[in-house]
């Protein structure tokens, strides 16, 4: 071969060698990815079925009902539009509250029934996060966003 030909193949196998790399970092980004629905997106049935996800609004006022074994809680998370059901067992944030803001990790399961695996409060009671600010003014109208991290990135570069 000469040293053309060397440098081309050289060149072809980096570039193979770099795709595959970057394919192997999506596929596994692809399974941690933990996308934010709303509870309006969730009864829309747009957030993943089987799946964890984040859903997010503000913890319905009247909704929260502790068990008595201390560790089990359900509450309802409400984006003013509709409202979904969550059950998480532990330990609740400190700043967790009746009508403050709330984001939920878990998936959907049996009878529409969201389980938290976490539960994340507010920590400023003027802060909203803008795709949580976005999707609640959304459901107000009565519109339902595909994904609200999206849709905030469309709304802020018009």
């Amino acid at each position: 071969m000469k040293v053309r030909q060397k440098k081309i193949v050289y060149i072809l196998v980096a570039l193979a060698a770099l795709g595959i790399a970057v394919g192997l970092v999506l596929y596994a980004l692809k399974s941690n990815i933990s996308l934010y629905f709303t509870p309006t997106q969730v009864f829309n049935q747009e957030a993943p079925q089987g799946r964890s996800f984040r859903m997010g609004g503000l913890v319905e006022v009247g909704s929260v009902k502790r068990q008595s074994d201390g560790l089990t809680v359900h509450f309802n998370v409400t984006d003013t539009a509709k409202s979904m059901p969550v059950v998480y067992k532990g330990f609740l944030p400190d700043l967790f509250k009746e009508g403050k803001g709330v984001v939920v990790h878990g998936k959907i399961e049996t009878g529409n029934v969201f389980h938290a695996d976490e539960v994340l409060a507010k920590h400023d009671e003027n802060y909203v996060a803008p795709e949580a600010e976005y999707a609640m003014k959304q459901a107000a109208k009565g519109q339902s966003t595909v994904n609200a991290a999206s849709s905030v990135n469309e709304s802020s570069t018009k």
